[in-house]
Order: C-alpha cells, then structure tokens, then sequence
C-alpha cells in the first residue's frame, strides 16, 4: 500500500517524534509512505471551518488536489486534520455547484483543480481496518504490558456519523484491539468521549473553559488504575500532555499522567526507545520505570 502522509501542523511543530514513530513502523507494516510537496494547514476544521467557510473548503481542497497529482490515497495521524480533509472531500463530492465554485478559486489563484479522486483515511482506520490487529502483532517486539492506559477518541474521527461512517461513536471500544495488540491494557473511565477541551477554537478563545474540560477527564482517569493516557491526535496531545502542567496552574490539581499518541505505542512496542518516539521531550514526564519499558 502507498500513501501520501498529511502531516498538518501541531505533530512537526510540537511532537516530531509522532511523526519519526510512524515514518519507521509503517513500512514494517507494509505501507509505503510519501510526502506531500506543498501541504499547507488543512486548514484547522473549528477555526476557518467556523469563521470562514470559503477559505476552509479552498484550502482544504488545495491540499487534496495535490495528492491527487501524486495518483494515491492520503492518511493524517491527527483528528482535526482528518475532519477537514474527510469533511472537505465528502461536501465537494456530493455538491457540484460548490465543487466549481471551489474549483473556481483554485484555477485563479493556483492554476490546479480539485476532481475528487482522493480517499481520505485515519491513522487508526488505516491501523483497524487495512493492516489488523494480527498484523500489527506481528511486528511488537517489546510487549507493553506494564501500560494500563486510557484511551482518548477525540472528536473529528467518528464525528458526524453520517459523513465520517467510522463506526458508532458511541463504541468507545473501537480502538481497544489495537491497543491489546501490543500488550498494553485498556482501561475503562467515566464520560471516555467527551472532549478533551482543545477544539473547535475554545483553547485558544477560552483557556480557563478549556482546561476545565481537561481537568474533568483527568479527575475522572484518578479514579482508575490507568498509569498512562493514549489518543491519536497530535492537538489532543498537547491538550493533555501540556495541559496537566497548566490545570495545576490554574486550578491547583497536579496529575502526571505520560501521554502517548498510539504511533509512538507502536513505535515503542516495535523496538524504538523512548528517545527516538520524543516521549522524553513531552511536557508531562514519561517514566519508563511506572510503565516498565
């Protein structure tokens, strides 16, 4: 399988070790990755998505249009990215009259256009669906069985139903087998799919409401025995990991909870060490001894 990789911009700018993690696990998995010459921002689903439509559908559909010169399919290994990507695909497909309006605005300003030939996958729908449970099992050489974590959906992966088809986002299950694949234990807690306070533009419109949402998750994760917090979103990430040191700011609250996006799970349980996936560069320390890695 080859397919262009949508990088966006918080995982290079914030959490390049996400990004090393996948670009080495990948290929053991039999996925050839490519770069996008040209990507921009997607852009961001709750900022221009919200504020201005136009520039969010052109821009998003700039990006598409580039994959489609390169004839494959794209993944993104963040939620917002894929909101945009997916949303912007689906809407120009099914609404001719916006998809020329769009194609209008991308033959003036960058002579390209935008033909809908492109799929759109998660990182984790790549990882469910098209390589598997058993495949990625295959390729764990180090079993992360000290790791009881709790996982973190996000929003813009299932989210509308009826657009993203990902399965039920009510399933807050859907995901746990790729976590057992590696050995690791998923942990059950409280209101698991509400969110984790950084979309939609509240973390940087309304800091304090934001961080509240952070703070209910993380009060409801005490509660168990999860010595670790998983998600697959590079904005979610920096939610928790940056925002455990800003709640005890805030509200006085201290939590030390590691935070791993699953490429840097996969890149642990395949071998690399703690350094290579940027763990050791998190906001929030990662102790290998609480995860006996």
């Amino acid at each position: 399988m080859r397919l262009a990789f949508f990088l966006g911009c918080v995982m290079p700018h914030r959490y390049p070790g996400v990004e090393a993690a996948i670009r080495q696990v990948l290929p053991d998995l039999d996925v050839e990755i490519l770069d996008i010459e040209g990507a921009t921002c997607c852009p961001a689903p709750g900022v221009f998505g919200s504020f201005h439509r136009p520039t969010w559908l052109a821009v998003g559909a700039r990006n598409l249009a580039l994959v489609e010169e390169m004839g494959v399919d794209v993944f993104t290994a963040c939620n917002g990215c894929f909101g945009t990507l997916y949303d912007v695909n689906h809407e120009l497909r099914h609404d001719a009259h916006l998809r020329e309006e769009v194609n209008q605005i991308l033959r003036e300003e960058i002579g390209r256009e935008y033909h809908g030939g492109v799929e759109v996958k998660n990182f984790i729908t790549l990882l469910k669906d098209d390589i598997g449970p058993e495949k990625i099992s295959e390729i764990v050489t180090r079993e992360l069985t000290g790791v009881r974590t709790a996982v973190h959906l996000g929003c813009h992966w299932l989210r509308p139903l009826k657009i993203k088809q990902q399965g039920d986002p009510e399933d807050h299950k859907i995901i746990d087998k790729i976590v057992e694949a590696m050995g690791a234990q998923v942990i059950r807690y409280r209101d698991e799919l509400k969110c984790c306070g950084a979309g939609g533009g509240v973390r940087s419109s309304d800091k304090t409401l934001s961080l509240q949402f952070t703070l209910e998750k993380l009060r409801n994760i005490a509660q168990t025995s999860a010595n670790c917090i998983t998600e697959f979103c590079p904005f979610c990430h920096l939610q928790f990991d940056l925002g455990q040191r800003e709640v005890k700011e805030a509200f006085g609250e201290e939590y030390c909870y590691p935070v791993l996006h699953v490429g840097q799970m996969l890149g642990l349980a395949s071998g690399m060490t703690l350094e290579e996936v940027g763990a050791t560069r998190h906001f929030t320390p990662v102790n290998p001894d609480d995860l006996r890695l």
